[in-house]
């Protein structure tokens, strides 16, 4: 059944044992459209009995599922790319109405989740064992792949549906259960949306669960309940930190991917013009809300000026406003608070000698794109993930002074570098501490068969590809002894 013809009512809902039922928490929570500030519906929380049931859910129904031959396992996970073909217009104005995606990011992440699901269908195949010699006469050594046994995914709300698929199709395509707790900003498209297109795929019912709440609420619950095998989290350093203590006392794995404050270095040799309009893009796509997204560009002073002169003139031209429409790059922030959040920090930069050379200003939850120069890098700004529209520019004096400015900073997440010298940009870039750094391009990228994550307070453990298969699978050690062996002292 199609999203869009689904009852209120059923969307409220909770998402266990497949079906929909209500929430049996405390708070009723509302859906808020960023932009406009409508309520898109309402529900009531997720409880404690909630996530219990939604876990025995998975545990139960996920023995099943990974009993099945992987062809079966594969055609969901491919029969998923269809219905997400069939409802693509739909998913693409739920993303735009509730996280305040632009229609042209909303398309990028339509694209990247199917890419998901679609790499993921040939999980079943990949899960390779092998058979290893033994020093002992007769006994053969199996080592063998095989699902955890249920993962518990907290997904975000800036790329909701994106950065939840990246967990919950490989997890299930080998063979675990899962539940969901979406973020509360996001509880469709991060977790309703998703079980039911597995639904709607043929998925069998009480494999994939999902409650919705605050994390204030349910978090903890979440995170400690005894069945879950890998919590996976994406979201800020400082939320990841307290799930990653939590699971570590409760002696569970954990896969956290979590802030960013990414660098752009352009080198003295690179084209000003292309330089700018990549960092332009990698700012500002979903309004800076990115944990990819840059938050540093790091110029050396001898292509500054023509830098600074490119980058203002794309950023002029840049749309602010309605997400809806097509030629808009900057939409809204996911609250009013965060354009308060981050007028003040432009001010704080202004008192410590900071320029605004483009932006500033805000109407409602849209803050025009802001572009900060005469930034030093022992500014406050810099140590900072703005997770915003707000650039922040900084000259520096050679390749050695770029490095140590780039390097200056808690996280590792992404970055790039820019220079007409492929070879010398691979040579910085591997001087970068960040698990992924790209030449000649900004910062945001993910390709659902290469590994993604990062370094330092950026997170722990790797998505995607091979990486995703080891996260969500384990290995086994399982020998056959044949004939039987004698054991000294005891055979005689």
């Amino acid at each position: 059944m199609s999203l869009m013809n689904k009852s209120t009512k059923e969307w409220n809902k909770q998402y266990i044992a497949g079906q929909w039922v209500e929430g049996s928490g405390e708070k009723q929570l509302d859906n808020l459209n960023p932009f406009t500030g409508d309520v898109i519906g309402s529900w009531t929380s997720s409880s404690k009995d909630d996530i219990d049931r939604a876990y025995r859910s998975a545990l139960e129904k996920g023995h099943e599922w990974a009993a099945l031959p992987p062809g079966e396992r594969s055609k969901v996970l491919r029969q998923v790319t269809v219905v997400m073909d069939q409802r693509k217009d739909e998913i693409i104005e739920l993303l735009i109405q509730e996280s305040g995606s632009t229609r042209v990011k909303a398309e990028l992440e339509w694209k990247s989740a199917r890419r998901v699901a679609e790499e993921s269908a040939s999980f079943p195949y990949r899960m390779k064992g092998e058979i290893l010699p033994s020093d002992i006469p007769g006994k053969e050594n199996r080592i063998i792949r095989e699902a955890k046994g249920v993962i518990g995914v907290i997904g975000p709300w800036n790329f909701p549906l994106h950065l939840c698929m990246r967990s919950v199709a490989p997890a299930l395509a080998l063979g675990n259960g899962v539940v969901i707790k979406p973020a509360s900003d996001t509880p469709i498209t991060a977790g309703w949306l998703i079980a039911d297109l597995f639904e709607e795929a043929g998925l069998p019912a009480g494999v994939l669960n999902v409650v919705a709440g605050s994390g204030s609420e349910i978090g903890d619950d979440f995170v400690s309940h005894p069945i879950p095998k890998v919590i996976s989290f994406t979201g800020s350093t400082e939320v990841g930190q307290g799930i990653g203590r939590l699971a570590g006392e409760h002696l569970k794995e954990s896969a956290l991917e979590l802030g960013g404050n990414n660098v752009m270095v352009v080198l003295d040799d690179a084209e000003a013009d292309r330089a700018a309009a990549a960092a332009v893009f990698g700012k500002f796509l979903h309004q800076g809300q990115i944990c990819m997204a840059l938050n540093r560009i790091v110029v050396d002073e001898s292509i500054y000026d023509a830098f600074l002169e490119a980058f203002l003139g794309y950023v002029k031209k840049l749309q602010a406003g309605d997400p809806a429409d097509p030629k808009t790059l900057v939409g809204p922030l996911i609250h009013k608070r965060e354009v308060d959040r981050l007028l003040g920090e432009v001010e704080s930069a202004k008192k410590q000698g900071a320029r605004v050379a483009a932006g500033g200003t805000a109407k409602g939850s849209v803050l025009e794109p802001t572009v900060l120069v005469d930034v030093k890098p022992d500014f406050d700004i810099v140590q900072k993930e703005l997770f915003g529209p707000v650039a922040v520019i900084i000259k520096a004096s050679g390749e050695e002074e770029a490095l140590r400015i780039a390097n200056d900073t808690k996280y590792g997440l992404s970055g790039s570098v820019f220079t007409t010298d492929l070879e010398r940009g691979y040579r910085v870039a591997r001087r970068i501490e960040t698990g992924m750094i790209h030449v000649n391009d900004q910062s945001v990228n993910d390709e659902a068969h290469v590994m993604f994550g990062g370094e330092k307070a950026s997170g722990l453990g790797r998505f995607g590809g091979d990486w995703a298969i080891d996260k969500f699978s384990r290995m086994r050690w399982i020998s056959i002894q044949n004939p039987y062996r004698d054991y000294p002292l005891v055979n005689g």
